[in-house]
């Protein structure tokens, strides 16, 4: 429950005022039909956080215990300090013109998937599995309700919500939560 847990909050945290978070506005101001763009949202993010969170697994297995509590321990306090950079939508991640609910989610699905490449939340989410190592799909569970915590009223609420949001704050939280499992990585507490 601990991993499915601190997954959902960290990733829920990390993705307000993400690239993905401003990738679902603009999808849902420029093709207005929601429930295909969550439905999309959600079915990328099973996917990508999928892989991640198998690759997190994989690579506890690879390295050793000590090598791995470095590992994490170092990697969740740069992804505290990667927080705090604010991120930009590319012009090559802004959707192109499509029409029907199928051109929508199909859209979005390709959109969101590579738009989390590589991604503050899809590198949360390596860490998270391999720290959780025993509880994987917890972990792609809870990033997956994260993100879709951040992303679902972005998407239904639109810019209205985003500008109420203290962006800089959540930033601040959520790089504070991860320099903490950081700092509990290397200290090897709750390993």
């Amino acid at each position: 429950m601990e991993s499915l847990l601190v997954s959902t909050g960290v990733v829920a945290l990390a993705e307000m005022g993400d690239k993905t978070q401003l990738l679902s506005l603009l999808l849902a101001a420029r093709y207005r039909k929601p429930w295909p763009i969550i439905a999309g949202i959600l079915i990328a993010t099973l996917v990508n956080h999928g892989f991640a969170g198998a690759l997190g697994g994989w690579i506890t297995h690879m390295v050793g215990a000590g090598l791995l509590r470095w590992i994490l321990g170092l990697g969740f306090i740069a992804m505290g300090a990667w927080m705090l950079i604010p991120d930009k939508l590319d012009d090559a991640e802004q959707p192109r013109p499509v029409k029907g609910t199928i051109g929508v989610l199909s859209t979005t699905i390709a959109a969101f998937f590579f738009a989390e490449m590589g991604d503050k939340t899809q590198i949360a989410t390596v860490a998270l599995a391999a720290r959780f190592s025993g509880d994987v799909l917890a972990v792609v569970a809870g990033t997956t309700l994260g993100m879709m915590l951040a992303n679902v009223p972005a998407v239904l609420l639109g810019e209205r919500f985003a500008h109420k949001l203290p962006i800089t704050l959540v930033h601040r939280i959520a790089a504070g939560i991860f320099v903490l499992l950081g700092v509990l990585a290397l200290l090897n507490v709750g390993g």
